[in-house]
């Protein structure tokens, strides 16, 4: 059985292609670039076919901007899983956020989605979702503030590698992060017994 009978039975699998496609597509052209045809020619479907499965241009880039944040969702997955085991320490984040850099699609991916929410309210709340699942990361041990200044900061690092193409050191980023997240927020004290 081809691959194109396969798919043409399971129209899941043919929507899951197509969704992949645009949400490839906007990573190496931008949202505002992708076209039907481009998606239909990346999932190798007819060109109808992206229009049986989402009614417009708008609809097929909100399922890839899903995606894409479900990508983005397991490498903060990842992140948390690093954290558990090696803290958050300027030192380790660091390290994560460098290691970052060398994922291109990441990168890229990352930012299409950023500035895609810069124009469109919808995806605003997606974009959000990347910065505060990061600060929730960090607030038990820094606090609100200097969790948000973090986030902020190393949402500059991704932008300044996607427009310089030219990655920060680490021992830059470590610096940053250090002045910026300071010492840990000291636990609450258990009050006093009283006699």
């Amino acid at each position: 059985m081809s691959d194109g009978s396969r798919r043409r039975r399971d129209p899941e699998a043919r929507r899951r292609d197509i969704v992949t496609a645009a949400a490839e597509l906007i990573v190496e052209v931008g949202a505002d670039a992708v076209t039907h045809r481009m998606v239909a020619a990346r999932a190798d479907v007819p060109l109808g076919a992206t229009t049986q499965y989402f009614d417009t241009l708008d609809d097929l880039r909100a399922a890839a901007f899903r995606t894409l944040g479900e990508e983005v969702d397991c490498r903060l997955d990842g992140v948390r899983l690093t954290i558990a085991e090696h803290g958050d320490s300027a030192a380790v984040l660091a390290g994560i956020v460098h290691a970052s850099l060398d994922d291109a699609h990441a990168v890229r991916a990352d930012r299409a989605v950023v500035t895609a929410a810069v124009h469109d309210p919808r995806l605003r709340e997606l974009a959000r979702h990347m910065s505060d699942r990061l600060v929730e990361l960090l607030e038990p041990t820094y606090g609100g503030d200097r969790a948000k200044a973090a986030v902020i900061f190393i949402d500059g690092v991704m932008w300044s590698m996607h427009v310089r193409d030219d990655r920060l050191a680490q021992s830059f980023i470590e610096t940053a992060l250090e002045r910026i997240l300071g010492d840990s927020v000291s636990p609450p004290s258990a009050a006093p017994a009283t006699p």
